[in-house]
C-alpha cells in the first residue's frame, strides 16, 4: 500500500469529524479555502499514522543475512517526525542505533525503515526510544542494542513553556551496551571522535 495515494478504512469518517473540529474552532466550514481541507487532513492524519499498519519485525526480518562480523553497526542521524500524543502536535529530530551481530546483520536501510514505523504512531519520545531498541534486540538477537534519540517537541515551542530552543535527549541499551565502556564508545563515535582512518 502506498500511503501518498491509497487510504485506509475510516477515511470517511475523519472527514465528518474534522469537519466537526473546523466548525467548534469557530470557522466557516463552507468558507472556499476550507472546503477540501477535513479531506486533507484526514489523509495526512492517515499518512502520520502508518506506522501502525507496519510491521518493523518483519521489516527486519526480510533484510537478515548470516555475517560473522562482531563489532559496533552505528544508524546515526536518522531524521523522524511522530506526533505526541498528549497534544497531537509534532515532535521531531535525529534516532541514533546501533548494535553489536550476533551472527546476523540487517540491511542498513531498515533499521532507518523501523525508526520510521514507531515514529508514525501517537508517540512519547521515551516509548519510541524503547519501542526501536526492543524491535531490534527482539528481532535480530544481537549481543547488544543502544539508541539513543535528540528530538524538539512543538508542544513546547508552540503552546504551555513556549521555549523555542529546548532539545530532549532520551537512550535505551541492552546486552552489551550495559557496559560504560561499550556506551562511551558509541557516544564518542557519534560525536566524530573516533580515530580517522
Amino acid at each position: 500500500m502506498n500511503p501518498e495515494t491509497e487510504f485506509r478504512e475510516g477515511l470517511d469518517e475523519l472527514v465528518v469529524h474534522y469537519r466537526e473540529i473546523i466548525r467548534l474552532l469557530g470557522e466557516d466550514i463552507d468558507r472556499e479555502g476550507l472546503q477540501k481541507t477535513p479531506l486533507r487532513v484526514a489523509k495526512a492524519m492517515q499518512i502520520l499514522t502508518r506506522g501502525y499498519y507496519q510491521d518493523p519485525h518483519k521489516v527486519l526480518r526480510d533484510a537478515l543475512f548470516e555475517e560473522k562480523y562482531n563489532q559496533m553497526v552505528i544508524v546515526k542521524d536518522i531524521d523522524f517526525f511522530s506526533l505526541c500524543e498528549h497534544h497531537i502536535i509534532p515532535f521531531y529530530g535525529k534516532a541514533h542505533v546501533a548494535y553489536i551481530p550476533n551472527g546476523y546483520i540487517t540491511g542498513l536501510s531498515k533499521i532507518a525503515r523501523v525508526v520510521d514505523i514507531f515514529s508514525h504512531r501517537l508517540q512519547v519520545q521515551e516509548r519510541l526510544t524503547q519501542q526501536i531498541k526492543d524491535c531490534i534486540q527482539e528481532t535480530l538477537k544481537p549481543l547488544g542494542v543502544m539508541v539513543v534519540i535528540e528530538a524538539k517537541h512543538m508542544c513546547m515551542q508552540m503552546r504551555g513553556v513556549e521555549k523555542q530552543n529546548a532539545i530532549t535527549t532520551t537512550s535505551d541499551f541492552s546486552g552489551a551496551f550495559n557496559q560504560a565502556k561499550t556506551r562511551e564508545e558509541f557516544m564518542n563515535l557519534l560525536r566524530g571522535e573516533s580515530k580517522k582512518i
